[in-house]
């Protein structure tokens, strides 16, 4: 992890980048985020943040290429966002949303409703002849993550068939039936 520690993050136009003791805060034309970070040290020169350790102790090194994956990933959230597509795969499978409550029926005697948090839009796309697609954007790569792994959950994609909840793009390993 110490080599992508090493590279700077360049902050983008319109993106602002300020530290106070040990919360990073990231502003941007999408939103606001912040960081708590220990035992790194991090410095703004000339539109680059570059972070740096104390020593090569494999816990400091490790820090090191966290901090600044996150904060990588903050500075990118608040000036394109993130997106995610989860594909319902199979039949009868539907999704539908008002507002930010996720309608899914995915097979069950019930459909399952999912409160989605405010942090992260939701859109469903129903077009005829092919599979729904759920839709989330936020600014937060790991809650997007997290609703995403929730959603998938329900329904995971089956070896045998192929349906289920799966990411866009997705490849689902299919395994050979009984064979008489």
């Amino acid at each position: 992890m110490s080599r992508i520690g090493n590279n700077p993050i360049s902050i983008p136009e319109g993106v602002t980048v300020n530290i106070d003791e040990n919360v990073v805060t990231v502003k941007g034309k999408l939103g606001e985020l912040r960081q708590e970070f220990s035992d790194i040290t991090i410095k703004i020169e000339d539109n680059l943040v570059v972070l740096s350790r104390p020593s090569e102790h494999k816990d400091h090194k490790a820090k090191h290429g966290l901090y600044r994956a996150l904060i990588n990933n903050m500075v990118s959230g608040v000036s394109t966002g993130w997106t995610k597509e989860l594909e319902l795969v199979g039949v009868g499978y539907r999704a539908s949303n008002q507002g930010q409550k996720l309608d899914l029926a995915l097979g069950f005697s019930h459909n399952i409703v999912l409160e989605v948090v405010p942090e992260v839009k939701v859109e469903t796309i129903s077009e005829k002849g092919k599979n729904p697609i759920v839709k989330l954007t936020s600014i937060d790569k790991q809650l997007i993550g997290q609703v995403a792994a929730k959603i998938r959950g329900f329904r995971s994609p089956e070896p045998y068939k192929g349906k289920g909840v799966r990411f866009v793009g997705e490849q689902v390993r299919r395994k050979a039936g009984k064979s008489a």
